[in-house]
């Protein structure tokens, strides 16, 4: 197992195969990549990559020398982690109002357990459209960090059914207010009150929280 894990943002000159050699320094040096985002330039001439690297032993500072040595390199700067600063992610998408009332929940009670120790953090989304929401939807599946999605709204169901049932089988936790259309079906839990269904969410992805879906008795609340 990894016994140490590195933040990293590099400013690189643009050009092709820049990716290709900063990953080469770290697999040189057994450097897992666990996350990797191109960010926006800050200055004419250079780009931001950050890295996050899992390290099978204390070896960051060969892997920084070795990527500050490539020519391309203008500069490498050692960060904390989003893990540990945003945490896990919770998303919340839907009717703006419904949104909003989740929004409340899910924050007050990411509150609580982030005093406690916690990275818990909190993204919403108003959308509305059966084919924008099932998009959204799956997209969630590939955000970094996503441990649960919550669908608000008065009515969901058709494609956004299919791509509930498509994000839970990779592991995403899914709650949907109860409304009318099939998705409260396809979810993991069904609550009425908005409010409650925010608590809820962050209480199941909170290590903190001596609450779990699985040993529930039902469902629907």
């Amino acid at each position: 197992m990894p016994d140490a894990k590195i933040a990293l943002v590099v400013r690189v000159l643009p050009g092709p195969g820049a990716l290709h050699q900063i990953t080469g320094v770290i697999a040189a040096h057994a450097g897992n990549i666990t996350s990797v985002a191109i960010l926006g330039s800050r200055e004419e001439g250079e780009e931001r990559t950050f890295f996050e690297v899992e390290l099978p032993g204390p070896n960051g500072e060969e892997i920084l020398a070795g990527i500050s040595s490539l020519p391309l390199v203008k500069g490498v700067e050692p960060v904390r982690s989003m893990e540990k600063i945003y945490g896990k992610r919770i998303i919340i998408m839907g009717g703006g109002a419904q949104v909003a009332q989740v929004a409340i929940g899910a924050i007050s009670e990411a509150d609580r357990h982030n005093l406690r120790g916690e990275h818990i953090s909190v993204d919403t989304i108003p959308l509305v459209g059966e084919q924008e929401l099932a998009d959204a939807v799956r997209a969630v599946a590939r955000l970094p960090r996503a441990r649960a999605l919550v669908l608000a709204g008065s009515l969901m169901g058709g494609e956004i059914e299919t791509a509930v049932r498509e994000v839970r089988g990779q592991g995403l936790l899914v709650v949907s207010l109860n409304m009318a259309g099939s998705v409260p079906e396809a979810a993991d839990l069904v609550v009425s009150d908005p409010v409650q269904a925010g608590v809820m969410t962050v209480m199941a992805v909170a290590d903190t929280a001596k609450f779990n879906v699985a040993r529930l008795k039902q469902r629907v609340f």
